[in-house]
């Protein structure tokens, strides 16, 4: 069987494989969500290999609830309440420890979820408290990716639909590398990252290509006002000609999840490989600016399609190859006081592999990379909530948070 390319496809791969085996219950698709709140504690598990951590214990997984696919969590500034998003175009609310019926938002009608596709995250506006607003990130019935506002109602628990802004659409040609993280960074910026359009090898060579906006990295400010958003100043691609203003970092494949330290305000990146290589990159604060991430003249490492020059690239802080997954899934430099064996060490994981890890970010690099002892299958995000606690997602269903 040949190898389905980014990060949600090879769920497909997956499920014929378990379907053949009758191991995989319900291929990923998850369980309706009852309502009943019910808050799981599993303690922490061994790590796929058998070797438990030795120096970041204590840490466990406390399950909040199961959805249908979700693929993200967010919360309000100065918020409790909190959000997680369903691939297939609906948006769910935790309060005090409950799972509410209804969903908050329900766009499945017009969002596509084959393969990569779906709604991917939300973000809320850091000015939450006076404009309720936050933003959407979905793969529209004609493929392409869209950015949306909504406002949020009072109550927290219901979306006003004729509330929607266009933001921003993305043409897009073929169904997976979509990226589809929305995050706000320390700068108070809506960031964006979108993948290379998909199919194999960059056929487009969008990556490289400052006037294309996939396979970037954004950088917008979605003002109100009456244009859907404004180019902030420091854009470094601001009055290059042929270059797209709202291009922040470029020559990435697939940076399905990225995030930045609450702490140090570094940015850290998972960039979905092809072949060979997963890629995590690191760069210091202000520093992704303008950064070339070598995609696809380099697949991590490895040199790739010779015609693409990438002088100067961001070496990655860390690869790994098959032997250890098929799919990252980037994390969180966690910050968590509660968990001060995992505090200024880097979380990710893999889509294929359950074995949640962690390194120490320095100077660009990963250092003592290792595995927790914990386990999340068909992990599909991170999230992380306003007190810098940490939230895993698996495509099968749960939602959980790192707890000590």
């Amino acid at each position: 069987m040949s190898r389905v390319p980014g990060a949600l496809g090879r769920l497909a791969a997956l499920c014929a494989l378990a379907l053949a085996a009758l191991a995989f219950g319900g291929c990923g698709a998850g369980d309706e969500t009852e309502g009943d709140g019910t808050v799981e504690r599993t303690g922490p598990t061994r790590a796929q290999g058998g070797v438990p951590d030795n120096g970041t214990g204590g840490v466990g997984l406390e399950k909040l609830g199961d959805f249908d696919q979700p693929l993200f969590v967010a919360q309000p500034p100065r918020g409790e309440d909190l959000y997680v998003v369903e691939k297939p175009g609906r948006i769910r609310l935790i309060r005090d420890g409950q799972v509410a019926e209804e969903p908050v938002l329900d766009i499945s009608d017009e969002v596509s979820d084959e393969g990569e596709q779906g709604l991917l995250s939300i973000a809320f506006d850091p000015d939450f408290r006076r404009s309720r607003s936050f933003f959407a990130y979905f793969t529209d019935a004609e493929g392409d990716q869209r950015v949306v506002s909504y406002v949020l109602g009072e109550d927290g628990a219901t979306a006003d639909p004729a509330s929607r802004r266009e933001i921003l659409r993305m043409d897009d040609f073929a169904s997976n590398h979509n990226g589809g993280l929305l995050l706000f960074g320390p700068d108070g910026n809506l960031y964006i990252g979108t993948g290379d359009g998909g199919i194999a090898d960059d056929p487009e060579r969008t990556a490289q290509d400052l006037g294309s906006l996939l396979g970037k990295l954004l950088r917008i400010d979605p003002a109100d006002g009456d244009r859907p958003y404004r180019i902030p100043a420091g854009n470094p691609f601001t009055g290059t000609p042929g270059a797209r203003p709202e291009v922040y970092a470029y020559g990435l494949r697939n940076p399905w999840r990225f995030s930045f330290d609450r702490s140090t305000g570094a940015l850290s990146i998972g960039d979905v490989g092809q072949n060979a290589l997963e890629e995590i990159d690191y760069v210091a604060a202000g520093d992704g600016a303008g950064a070339n991430f070598g995609w696809s003249a380099f697949e991590g490492t490895n040199r790739l399609n010779e015609d693409q020059v990438a002088p100067d690239h961001v070496r990655p802080a860390l690869t790994y190859g098959r032997d250890r997954g098929c799919s990252v899934t980037g994390g969180y430099v966690v910050r968590d006081p509660d968990l001060p064996s995992l505090r200024g060490r880097y979380l990710y994981g893999d889509f294929c592999n359950p074995a949640l890890r962690s390194f120490v970010p320095v100077k660009g690099r990963a250092r003592d990379d290792r595995a927790l002892g914990l386990e999340v299958p068909a992990l599909s995000s991170f999230g992380e909530d306003n007190r810098g606690r940490i939230y895993a997602t698996s495509l099968e269903g749960p939602v959980f948070r790192l707890v000590p």
